[in-house]
């Protein structure tokens, strides 16, 4: 019998991005907040997720891009009668369908169609990734395609293109659980909700999925960190977003330090069930790791 996952939790993802660009705005720049600072969005890390799980492990997901017959992308309702019946005016089949898809149970969504609308509150939250390494240098390249572009008045010259990198980042996504997200929803549909498993699943794209997703734009982009802070069951803290805690020395070091001095203090300490940081020792340097952190292979 499949058994819930009740724990909350809270950590971080440490995206890795060498002469890459892990998450391009529309002009193919990697993005760039108003100060400066490069980072990328959380959709960026959940679809790096979600294509893990669905073509590494090969599990039922929802709100993934494919296409219909004509290769035109399906639409919202295409994908959902792709993969179940008819749509109805029956919301609780509706959700108990969606309910069946991990990315749902896990990050929800929103079902919007003319018969119906659906929102589901996703059980984990991530926030967009900043760079904390001290530099972003964003280069262009020219590059050169094999046709003719036949609309343009030099239409007997190859036609000309660019892409663009970052040189080197180092993007920090905080994430939190909450399996209470989705408690009443899955009530209504006699689900048992998030399960152990799914964590266990969504730690394995937390660890791998953007090193997983090898395409030419983004080949250099690795998972680098996961930090994994489970509280007790029943713990009522709140903790703040990792983003600002961690820290990208110019040795290239991951510095934990402001981290460990919050987990230590002793209201937090008592409430937490485990620490556990997954990294590769052999490329990745971690400096001032919270004290009973676990040090698992990424």
């Amino acid at each position: 019998m499949s058994t819930s996952f009740k724990n909350r939790v809270y950590g971080a993802v440490v995206i890795k991005s060498i002469n890459s660009n892990y998450n391009a705005d529309f002009s193919g720049q990697p993005r760039k907040l108003p100060n400066g600072v490069v980072y990328a969005t959380d959709k960026a890390l959940k679809y790096s997720i979600r294509n893990y799980w669905k073509n590494a492990l090969g599990e039922s997901v929802f709100y993934f891009k494919s296409f219909n017959d004509n290769l035109a992308p399906k639409d919202l309702k295409e994908t959902y009668e792709a993969k179940y019946k008819d749509i109805k005016n029956d919301k609780v089949e509706v959700l108990g369908n969606l309910l069946e898809n991990i990315d749902v149970r896990l990050f929800g969504g929103t079902f919007a169609v003319k018969s119906m609308n659906l929102s589901l509150h996703g059980t984990c939250q991530i926030t967009h990734g900043v760079n904390k390494f001290s530099e972003n240098v964003i280069y262009s390249e020219q590059i050169l395609s094999p046709f003719r572009n036949s609309n343009k008045d030099d239409a007997d010259n190859s036609t000309l293109g660019s892409q663009s990198r970052l040189e080197e980042g180092h993007y920090v996504h905080h994430f939190s659980i909450n399996p209470k997200n989705i408690e009443e929803d899955a009530a209504r549909v006699k689900s048992a909700g998030v399960l152990v498993e799914d964590i266990t699943k969504l730690k394995d794209g937390l660890c791998k999925g953007a090193t997983y997703y090898d395409s030419a734009a983004k080949s250099g982009t690795e998972n680098e960190l996961m930090i994994w802070v489970e509280l007790k069951e029943g713990a009522k803290i709140v903790l703040p977003s990792f983003v600002n805690l961690i820290d990208i020395n110019d040795k290239r070091e991951i510095d934990l330090s402001k981290l460990q001095a919050l987990l230590k203090e002793e209201h937090l300490a008592k409430e937490i069930a485990k620490i556990e940081l997954y990294y590769n020792k052999i490329f990745t340097k971690v400096i001032n790791e919270p004290a009973n952190a676990v040090v698992l292979p990424i």
